[in-house]
């Protein structure tokens, strides 16, 4: 790779996806095969590899790659020394935070973590459980799982530590929650080294701000509509919005233009409500990004 240009790491796997889509909106286009490592984007200054999220953090802090997306789960199970420098709320499947979970089968008797004293413990998240074990004063054994781990139990293991968005998963497996051992967030980690040039710190903050508006767009829209101006105050009070619509006069001076932004899921409750109230002539528009 060119030392020039900022070297990214972002997430392969059950990440990648999303976090490839979450870029496109952003603004930056990065188009990948199945058997590649080294994606191209469309952008000079910026150079991108894919690695797995376990790792990202540990080659961020060695300097392997200038930044990356990760997990916080991750970084914490790393101990990794890099600066985190945004967290951006997205999953697989949700924009929001996953939990590593504790899960036992339906009937197993194990109720509580202090049920779990000196029994067996399977997870991917091995010093992240153990330091939750030591919070509450139990010992147990963890042994590191290398994938399938929800089966575990059928195979004699206690009990899991496994992520989940919405525990459908473990449902399905007849697994049942016991307690949530740690949330995660994706972040955005730089090398400390990188942090301290000015020009890849001028870079991560733009590809920052434009990921974070890609997130924010996320679930909204843009809505337009016509009204006569003495209708005005009557719509806005029925308008919900990020701060306050943007109203433009129009050429007929009896006629203003609304433009806002709102949740899609209210779209089909409020454009009755705001017929009623005297609006027409909707435009309904989807957002890559807001920027606050």
């Amino acid at each position: 790779m060119n030392k020039s240009k900022l070297k990214m790491g972002l997430p392969k796997g059950s990440l990648q996806e999303t976090t490839i889509r979450l870029f496109d909106k952003a603004g930056f286009k990065i188009s990948s095969t199945d058997r590649s490592y080294f994606p191209h984007i469309d952008d000079e200054e910026i150079s991108v590899v894919l690695f797995r999220a376990q790792e990202m953090a540990r080659y961020v802090e060695d300097g392997i790659i200038d930044c990356g997306i990760t997990g916080n789960d991750w970084i914490e199970e790393n101990g990794a020394d890099v600066e985190r420098v945004a967290e951006l709320v997205y999953a697989k499947r949700s924009m929001r935070p996953v939990r590593w979970v504790l899960a036992v089968p339906e009937k197993s008797p194990i109720q509580s973590v202090k049920d779990l004293e000196g029994k067996k413990i399977a997870t991917e998240l091995v010093k992240v459980t153990e330091k939750y074990l030591a919070e509450h004063g139990v010992k147990a054994e963890v042994e590191f799982s290398w994938g399938a781990t929800e089966v575990k139990p059928r195979m004699g293991i206690d009990a899991i530590v496994e992520v989940t968005e919405t525990g459908a998963s473990l449902e399905a497996n007849g697994l049942r929650i016991v307690d949530t051992v740690t949330s995660s967030t994706t972040q955005f980690i730089v090398n400390r080294g990188a942090w301290q040039d000015k020009n890849k710190r001028n870079k991560v903050e733009h590809i920052v701000l434009l990921l974070k508006g890609a997130i924010l767009a996320e679930g909204k829209v843009g809505l337009k509509m016509n009204a006569r101006e003495e209708d005005l105050d009557r719509i806005i009070s029925i308008l919900p919005s990020m701060k306050a619509p943007t109203i433009s006069m129009l050429y007929d001076k009896e006629w203003v233009d609304i433009d806002t932004v709102i949740d899609e899921e209210d779209v089909k409750k409020l454009i009755p409500e705001l017929r009623k109230a005297g609006a027409q002539g909707f435009i309904e528009y989807p957002l890559n990004k807001v920027i606050e």
